[in-house]
């Protein structure tokens, strides 16, 4: 296929646009103006359109493979949910800050509120702020509101407690507010060590940081007896709602213990993920965070009914991002929230839960599983039988591509060798999941019987197997012409 410079033709145009009315840059310095004009390729419009829908072809995609990306929710994004974000294209952000701005768009802000209101609802805080974009953005804001806390208090806090099964992200947050990082290892049952925690444990940790279900797909059943050793010392715990997908509805984070949760709503809440993006990572606080949220708040006023943005208070940590966040994906996950109703949501829930463990039953016999207890939202196996023939998880990652699903999430989470991390969601059938079954069945076998043909995989895709370490430390993407 060719490249869009490749197909350039001089002359050639996709649309005739009028005089330019607008200065040129003759009063740019000499310096700054090009020498020549810039090398655009010249194509039809529609050279353009089959060129870009060719490329989309070459993409795996929610919309045209199964897409069981472990840890990140890969769900089918309904498409009314983007017919609902179009709605409010035509506002500015910036409206609700001019003076009298809040009474011309009380319907954008009243989608706001009420969104923060039932991710709160859902996630067991008392306050939500919209204005994180991403889930690590939400950590990061969420572990300033840790910080802000403590400091308020005079409390003299300098660790940050993680599992080692937790996400990269999390140490990271907790590292960039200034902490310093202590890690707990993973327990025989798959959670992190309960005794061990309790050692590591001082009245110098502001926080434990936590996912649950964790990445192992396991539900704590220790969980609320951390939080009450957690809040003895004068620690907040952290939730890491990356992905709710296993418990919403079923259990409320906040009532087992937590006072700060980040969600993203482009995982478990309908939105696009990644590439398909942007995100968003709204963090929900208890009430002795709130004095403490980003500023601008939406709040509602008792006196005239209507809602008011309020842009200062004295102990707020300040604004973390322009605006009140990615608006269309909020939009997109209020849509989801109120077509799927309370019993939707837990529906959602036991489906996905319910596609996990039935994946992971099938394919026990064939792949290593470390931790063989009833998972939540994913199951994480591992290729340790199929390395005995030289075959990794890689090479288990490559031939499915060439059998038309994207691979699971390979060696995440760190502690499980050759890791195969596999979350089916609750928007798959029983019969995408099976013929995902007898494919990876198929690999198992083959790992056994001809362990040679993993080397070229895949064999069907534009380029086959490449040197991922090459291609991330010394990217060229340019066109040499």
């Amino acid at each position: 296929m060719q490249l869009i410079f490749e197909q350039s033709v001089p002359g050639r145009k996709g649309v005739t646009l009028p005089a330019c009315d607008v200065p040129r840059a003759a009063a740019l310095p000499e310096g700054l103006r090009r020498a020549e004009p810039a090398a655009l390729p010249e194509l039809s419009e529609l050279d353009l359109v089959r060129h870009f829908t060719n490329l989309s072809r070459r993409n795996f995609s929610v919309d045209t493979h199964f897409y069981p990306l472990g840890s990140c929710t890969m769900k089918y994004n309904a498409k009314v949910l983007e017919n609902a974000a179009t709605l409010f294209s035509p506002l500015h952000p910036l409206t609700a800050l001019l003076p009298g701005g809040s009474d011309l768009c009380q319907g954008a802000l009243g989608m706001l509120y009420d969104l923060g209101q039932m991710l709160a609802d859902v996630t067991g805080m008392d306050e939500v702020t919209t204005q994180p974009l991403a889930g690590a953005h939400g950590e990061m804001t969420g572990m300033l509101l840790i910080a802000a806390y403590h400091k308020a208090k005079g409390n003299k806090k300098k660790y940050v407690v993680v599992p080692d099964s937790s996400h990269g992200t999390n140490p990271a947050s907790a590292a960039m507010v200034g902490y310093e990082i202590i890690t707990i290892p993973t327990a025989p049952y798959g959670d992190m060590d309960l005794e061990l925690f309790r050692q590591a444990m001082n009245n110098e940790v502001a926080a434990v940081m936590m996912t649950c279900p964790n990445t192992l797909g396991l539900f704590n059943p220790h969980i609320k007896e951390i939080a009450d050793i957690a809040h003895s010392h004068d620690a907040l715990m952290y939730y890491d709602g990356a992905n709710l997908n296993a418990i919403m509805g079923k259990v409320r984070p906040g009532d087992v213990g937590f006072d700060v949760i980040h969600v993203n709503l482009h995982k478990t809440f309908g939105t696009p993920h990644g590439g398909g993006g942007p995100g968003s990572g709204p963090v929900g606080v208890k009430q002795a965070l709130v004095p403490f949220l980003p500023m601008p708040r939406i709040v509602h006023d008792d006196d005239s009914g209507q809602l008011r943005v309020q842009t200062d208070s004295p102990r707020t940590i300040g604004r973390t991002a322009n605006f009140f966040g990615n608006f269309g994906v909020m939009v997109k996950a209020y849509t989801y929230m109120i077509m799927l109703g309370r019993e939707g949501l837990i529906q959602v829930s036991e489906q996905a839960v319910l596609n996990a463990n039935y994946i992971k039953e099938k394919l026990k016999g064939y792949f290593e599983l470390p931790y063989d207890q009833t998972c939540m939202h994913e199951a994480v196996f591992s290729a340790s039988k199929q390395l005995e023939h030289g075959v990794h998880a890689i090479d288990i990652a490559k031939f499915l591509i060439d059998k038309g699903y994207h691979p699971p999430t390979v060696y995440f989470p760190l502690i499980v060798k050759e890791a195969i991390m596999i979350e089916p969601t609750e928007t798959e059938s029983k019969q995408t999941l099976d013929a995902f079954i007898e494919v990876m069945i198929e690999a198992a076998r083959l790992a056994e019987s001809d362990p040679a043909a993993f080397a070229a995989m895949p064999v069907t895709m534009p380029v086959t197997r490449l040197d991922e370490t090459k291609a991330a430390r010394e990217q060229n993407v340019c066109c040499v012409g």
